[in-house]
């Protein structure tokens, strides 16, 4: 446990509320206008993933998950593909993050709810697991259903389709599902759209 360990849990507070007000990057490389932040989008994962019907998956598991998932994102930010950052020192950054959010941040009584955090983001970070495996698909889902509100927003004056690659990496069956349902109406508000244009 680091010397500089904080007396109050006020530090790790100030901290993670930068989530609820550090945009998610990629829609704004896309001239979405004040788009969701860190925490909108982990909070309907959070969401989502009580929706979890598979008997093999611990469902309480994949909730706390979703939660801590990008909590090195309110000291490292949303880093993007656009950034230029090699996966290895994304992880790297990411998970300095982590240690000081868990090591110095929050008083010494809760070493063990910290050690729990740090567990469930590395958990995420390693698809160790089939509830992590779960969690990634819904952060994948999640932008993928972001990515059509922004859509349906902007009255098809954005096409967002190139986030849409995270579909082919979704695995589980239960969202496979979700993401048949998402994609068919999408395909329709898209024709729709390329109606009202040719009219």
């Amino acid at each position: 446990m680091n010397m500089s360990v904080s007396q109050s849990i006020v530090p790790f507070l100030e901290t993670i509320s930068k989530l609820k007000t550090t945009p998610r990057t990629g829609w704004l490389y896309h001239g979405i206008e004040a788009p969701e932040s860190i925490a909108d989008h982990m909070y309907r994962m959070g969401v989502l993933t009580l929706l979890c019907n598979d008997p093999g998956i611990n469902k309480d598991r994949c909730v706390k998950i979703a939660i801590v998932h990008d909590l090195a994102e309110s000291i490292v930010g949303d880093i993007t593909p656009h950034e230029n950052v090699s996966k290895e020192e994304k992880h790297r950054l990411e998970m300095e993050a982590m240690n000081k959010i868990t090591q110095e941040m929050l008083p010494l009584d809760l070493a063990m709810n910290a050690q729990e955090i740090r567990e469930l983001f590395l958990e995420y970070e390693h698809a160790s697991t089939s509830e992590a495996k779960f969690v990634k698909d819904i952060d994948k889902f999640e932008m993928l259903a972001q990515m059509f509100e922004y859509e349906k927003k902007y009255q098809g004056t954005k096409d967002l389709s190139q986030f849409s690659w995270a579909s082919q990496l979704i695995k589980h069956s239960q969202v496979k599902g979700w993401l048949q349902d998402l994609m068919t109406e999408r395909e329709a508000f898209w024709k729709t759209i390329q109606g009202k244009l040719e009219k």
